[in-house]
């Protein structure tokens, strides 16, 4: 990305592992939300683009050459890639918080590269092997997958919880995915568009057409949408002692009205990304407990990538476009 809604394809050196890393042959890159919004508007909050960037977080690959001092990983190795590498020596990451890290170093936000790209040196111990008949498709969602399972970590998810996740997104339904495969009772997925309710009523879960009446109320509320008045109204939704967690990055200031909400004695927690899913979300997916089927709808060689950050804006029955570096 060389400037706003501008993607060109340049050559660059062959990257050499260092000490500790691997050369990976990037194989499929999931596109994201996130960057979508650096290339059309060039920042998400704080992260602002400052200068050339390559995009996409979402990765998985393969092993070619290994750095000094790694172990378990040899070249030829099917992975997915965690994408943030964290400092390992801070009182966040002693704490076993690495993923709040404030040196955190993650694919594709500014400063930092992404994964769009034919040959990415990344940290080893961010790469987990892939069973054998998982595809390179199913590697890249393992990271919105993993955004899901950190959701119901964060809400405190238990077995026979009932569960509301407002927004359809490929992030949201693979949250309800998570909710489902921890234990949760039953799932409910709201959003506006009636193609995403289609595609979470085939994966099994109730749904509801946002601003629908309803009086169904839940233990667990997973808000993946981002959009305005949402997570208030979701709230109002749970039950005593109901828990949150919020999910999607609304634009601007959100109010609630706490004066209702307080007496229920809600936990409203909030999720930056993730921590220690990585195993998890591979072994839910290769044993056919997430069902990802459906999710990638779209797929784009290396020089079609402007296509497809453009995709959600193009056609409302996309859901997750892949990007194929190699191609």
């Amino acid at each position: 990305m060389t400037g706003l809604e501008k993607i060109e394809i340049k050559e660059r050196p062959m990257p050499v592992p260092g000490p500790g890393q691997a050369l990976l042959r990037v194989e499929a890159v999931g596109v994201c939300g996130s960057d979508v919004a650096y290339y059309r508007h060039g920042r998400i909050g704080d992260f602002v683009v400052d200068g050339d960037i390559v995009l996409g977080h979402e990765v998985a690959g393969v092993v070619v050459e290994l750095g000094d001092g790694v172990t378990g990983l040899r070249p030829g190795d099917r992975v997915a890639v965690e994408p943030g590498t964290p400092c390992r020596s801070c009182g966040e990451c002693h704490a076993g918080r690495y993923h709040l890290c404030p040196d955190l170093v993650f694919l594709a936000t500014p400063p930092y590269d992404g994964a769009l790209i034919q040959y990415l040196v990344t940290d080893a111990g961010n790469l987990f092997a892939l069973p054998d008949g998982m595809t390179f498709e199913e590697g890249a969602l393992v990271e919105p997958l993993s955004v899901g399972l950190w959701a119901c970590n964060r809400a405190g998810l238990r077995p026979g919880d009932r569960v509301l996740v407002t927004g359809a997104g490929p992030v949201g339904i693979l949250a309800a995915e998570a909710a489902r495969a921890l234990g949760a009772h039953s799932v409910t997925v709201v959003d506006v568009s009636e193609f995403r309710l289609g595609l979470a009523s085939r994966h099994g879960f109730a749904t509801e057409l946002s601003g629908s009446p309803s009086d169904a109320t839940f233990d667990v509320l997973l808000e993946c949408s981002g959009a305005p008045g949402v997570l208030a109204a979701g709230l109002a939704r749970l039950r005593e002692a109901g828990r949150a967690a919020v999910v999607g990055i609304a634009k601007g200031e959100t109010s609630l009205p706490l004066h209702v909400l307080n007496w229920k004695e809600l936990t409203i927690s909030l999720v930056n990304r993730y921590q220690n899913t990585w195993p998890l979300a591979i072994a839910l997916i290769s044993s056919g407990r997430v069902d990802v089927s459906g999710m990638h709808t779209h797929s784009f060689d290396l020089a079609q990538t402007e296509d497809a950050l453009t995709l959600s804006s193009r056609d409302p029955e996309s859901v997750k476009a892949i990007v194929y570096p190699q191609r």
